[in-house]
């Protein structure tokens, strides 16, 4: 079982993948841009965002947890290039078709926004939710939308979860 957690800046995605690592007992996939944007000061380019999706993809590939939990997807890279570049690379489309994920968990950005050196948009959250949704439904993404207080999200995630590996 694969899941990603997607959705705009400061909406909750890592701390519902913290929150369901421990619920499943198992490490989640940490957001490589993170740790790309760490090492370049937050300066980068388009270009960046296939080094990003290839590192990502690298960090996927070394989880052997029964449940993987991805505090990110391809689709993040995808509305981020056409929001900020209006184009998306050929190597970000062929990781989103590859369709790694077997549930994507879409992150309402209903929550209050948390200032962070590496985050770019706060006046843009719900605007971004929407390409976001646009984007899950374009590619045909199993997903569902968790909102509302963290123990509200956690607990549609976890029944979604559950119902998908008793299948």
């Amino acid at each position: 079982m694969k899941v990603a957690i997607t959705g705009p800046e400061s909406s909750g995605k890592t701390t519902l993948c913290a929150s369901l690592s421990a619920h499943y007992g198992v490490s989640y996939v940490s957001e490589y841009a993170r740790m790309h944007l760490e090492k370049t000061q937050g300066v980068y380019d388009q270009k960046d965002l296939d080094l990003i999706a290839q590192g990502q993809f690298k960090s996927l590939l070394l989880s052997s947890e029964d449940i993987l939990i991805s505090d990110t997807d391809f689709l993040v890279l995808e509305v981020w290039s056409m929001y900020k570049y209006k184009k998306v690379s050929a190597l970000i489309n062929e990781f989103i078709r590859k369709d790694i994920f077997d549930l994507h968990i879409l992150c309402s950005p209903d929550i209050p926004w948390e200032k962070d050196p590496l985050r770019e948009s706060p006046d843009s959250r719900n605007e971004l939710f929407e390409l976001y949704l646009e984007s899950l439904n374009k590619h045909g993404k199993n997903f569902i939308i968790v909102s509302g207080t963290h123990e509200e999200r956690l607990k549609k995630s976890w029944q979604e979860i559950d119902a998908l590996m008793k299948v």
